[in-house]
């Protein structure tokens, strides 16, 4: 099955470092959205449906806790994955306990990333 996943990062060189660590570890994807921060994460997911988002924290405008916040109460359902260099157990925690359905920490190992994709999203051929 391939998925249509949603990278929200500031920075262009880790958004495309992610999609093709994403690429090269045989995650199976359809289509990859791209936002610079969570405001414009919010606007594409008004108007397309995505299976799982991928975000940082550390963002201007909207950072990732905001993102993951306004999602919550806006009852957007899609599975979001932080990927961040902060991984403090008090962060993952917060992070989890506002919705978050997985934790990624950067630096990451392509591995890493597909099993943490693989246990959020169900799939065990992903």
């Amino acid at each position: 099955m391939a998925f249509r996943v949603l990278i929200v990062d500031d920075s262009p060189v880790m958004r495309t470092f992610i999609r093709r660590v994403m690429h090269t570890s045989g995650f199976d994807m359809s289509e990859c959205f791209q936002a610079s921060n969570g405001e414009e994460a919010l606007e594409l997911l008004a108007r397309e449906w995505v299976d799982v988002v991928l975000t940082d924290i550390n963002m201007p405008k909207m950072n990732g806790e905001e993102l993951v916040r306004s999602m919550e109460s806006r009852n957007l359902t899609v599975p979001v994955v932080v990927i961040s260099t902060d991984a403090t157990e008090a962060r993952v925690q917060q992070m989890l306990a506002l919705g978050a359905r997985g934790y990624v920490k950067k630096p990451f190992a392509p591995e890493s990333l597909r099993e943490e994709l693989e246990r959020v999203l169900g799939e065990a051929n992903v």
